[in-house]
């Protein structure tokens, strides 16, 4: 009976061990920035990394924000999500905006890479979007700055080349 009561003890301390080395993990991944690490090689046209790692633990109320307008601009509702623009100097930008995006409508997004700058966060992506005029798909990259304001998201410029 004395082996297998240390056999017991063995295994129980090996077990907080185990928990202790993860909740050490949780903690300092709760203490680091959104994003962990990026790749050391970089698209030669967008300068942007191959790919990046995002912190599990992120906040991620701005990438819901962006997700929701990427939605309504893929779903067509391009000029409500612009209508407030069209009231400054942004008017043209906006319509070109519009035009464009029923030309290239959006299929797929991915975050390529995050910048932040107290108030503002910009969110890269790499999109699919269907090609209309040629027919088929392209691959393109566009980015979204968010600002926040009072603790809300609020998308405030949508930067794509079409």
């Amino acid at each position: 009976m004395a082996g297998s009561r240390t056999q017991i003890l063995i295994a129980a301390g090996a077990g907080i061990l185990v928990l202790l080395g993860f909740f050490g993990y949780l903690a300092w991944l709760n203490n680091q920035p959104p994003v962990l690490s990026r790749s050391a090689e970089v698209d030669p046209l967008s300068n942007l990394p191959i790919s990046i790692s995002l912190n599990p633990l992120r906040d991620r109320t701005s990438e819901h924000v962006a997700s929701t307008y990427l939605k309504a601009m893929r779903d067509g509702h391009c000029s409500e999500e612009l209508a407030k623009w069209e009231k400054d100097y942004h008017r043209k930008y906006a319509k070109f905006i519009c035009d464009s995006e029923s030309k290239h409508p959006l299929v797929s997004w991915k975050i390529t890479d995050w910048e932040d700058n107290p108030p503002l966060r910009i969110l890269h992506y790499r999109a699919t979007r269907r090609n209309l005029e040629q027919g088929g798909t392209d691959s393109d990259d566009f980015s979204l700055t968010l600002e926040n304001d009072d603790g809300q998201w609020v998308v405030t410029k949508y930067d794509a080349m079409y």
